[in-house]
Parts: C-alpha cells; structure tokens; sequence
C-alpha cells in the first residue's frame, strides 16, 4: 500500500515511475514561487495538448521520470483546467543534433487519470512505443548525418570471438565500442572476446537492436573453411592379366 496521496503531483510521479516497465526514476521539481522550468519545457517532445498547457499556463512545478537503461524521459506537469489528472508527454533525447529531428513525427503526450496504475498502463500501450519509434527514427537520421551506413555488418566467428571490418563509419565504430567491441590494431577489427559467453550474447543482441533502431542488419558467418591441400594423384593400378600361366 502506498501512504502518499496520488493526487499530489509528486507523488503521482513517484509512483507511475514505479508501476512502468523496466527501472525508473523520478525527480520531482516544486513551485518555488519564482522559479519557472523552461530549460525543461523547451525539451517536451509534444505538438499537442502538453505544448498547448506549456504555451498557456506555463510550467512551475514538474517531475521528470527517467528509464536508467537508456536514458529515456518523460515530463510529467498538471492537466491544467481539469479537476483531476495530469499530462504526460516523452523528453527528446540529449546529444542529437536539430537536423536528426527532420521528419520524425513527435510522441505527443497523454492526458491520463489521476490514478497513476491506470496512468501507467496507458503510458506503457501508448505513449512509450511512440516514443521509441521517434527516438529510433531521430537516431537513424543522425547517424546519417554522421556519415553513410552500410546496408549490413558482418559478424565472423574465430574460435569463440566475435570479429567485424572496422566500420567506416564513426557511430557504428562507436556503437560496437559501447558494446564490448575492442579493436585489434594488428589485424585492424573489432573482437567481441567470448570468454563470458552470456555476456557475448547480450552484447550482440543489444548491438542487433541498436543498429535495427538505425536501419543497419547483421549478418553471422563462420569463416571459410581452408581448401584441402594438393596432393599427388594416386598411381593407376593395373588390371590383372586375364592369362595365367601354366
């Protein structure tokens, strides 16, 4: 049981944050009287009614909710003019240059029930698989940007490592990096060691879904095994004689 009381914005917040998928948190911002939150504002990812509520009244008190897996953030403020609820719209991501944004429809915000488990469950249908179609597309505009991306990268299997071409282009190089990748200046690839073999497996199912998010495929290969070695023909035998000697 919690002892807050849910139609307070924070611990509205407090408790959405828990009843959402993965791990959350949530940092409330109070009304301090004079203190506006613009900074925060100014990154709603929203054109409709969360922007319309900004634009209008103005944002003095909030709480921002962040998934600590990647980062994601939702704002989290007053559904002004009603008598209960609140409205909750997606934070555009940090890092991304004003070009990845170009032609990614934005995740507009909910207006949910002041009962945050119901809140919740709308949240999770609705609100965050726009999200992270948004970000995913943002992503991949960026990463071209960047520099062009291959239509796939290539994972070879020697003995129990994982090895692929340095990428030409820097985010991938960076994204495998991220993901255990370690470049072997002697043979100049990428080596994702095998020696905790489910931690291999996480790695290449994180670097699948990151670069899925930005258009790129994977491809897994053996290495081709080594030709037989030349040998010399055998010598012909000879057919018996069909005469026996007497």
């Amino acid at each position: 049981m919690h002892d807050t009381d849910p139609r307070d914005l924070e611990s509205f917040a407090t408790i959405l944050a828990g009843d959402l998928p993965g791990r959350w948190t949530s940092q409330y911002h109070p009304d301090h009287g004079d203190t506006d939150y613009d900074h925060l504002a100014a990154q709603v990812w929203d054109m409709d009614q969360t922007a319309h509520a900004i634009a209008t009244y103005g944002v003095f008190d909030c709480a921002v909710l962040t998934r600590t897996d990647d980062g994601a953030r939702l704002f989290v403020i007053d559904n002004f003019g009603k008598a209960e609820g609140f409205l909750v719209a997606a934070m555009a991501p940090a890092g991304l240059p004003g070009a990845a944004y170009a032609g990614v429809r934005e995740p507009d915000g909910l207006a949910v029930p002041a009962d945050p488990f119901h809140a919740a469950e709308a949240v999770t249908l609705h609100l965050l698989p726009r999200y992270a179609d948004a970000v995913a597309h943002a992503r991949r505009n960026a990463a071209a940007l960047a520099s062009p991306l291959p239509d796939q990268i290539e994972l070879t299997w020697a003995d129990d490592a994982l090895t692929t071409p340095v990428p030409e282009s820097a985010p991938l190089t960076k994204l495998l990096a991220e993901h255990g990748f370690n470049h072997d200046t002697a043979k100049d690839l990428l080596v994702l060691p095998g020696d905790d073999t489910a931690a291999q497996a996480r790695a290449v199912r994180a670097v699948g879904g990151r670069l899925a998010e930005l258009g790129v495929g994977v491809g897994m290969r053996h290495p081709a095994r080594p030709a037989l070695a030349a040998t010399s023909p055998l010598p012909a035998r000879t057919a018996p004689s069909a005469a026996r000697s007497r």
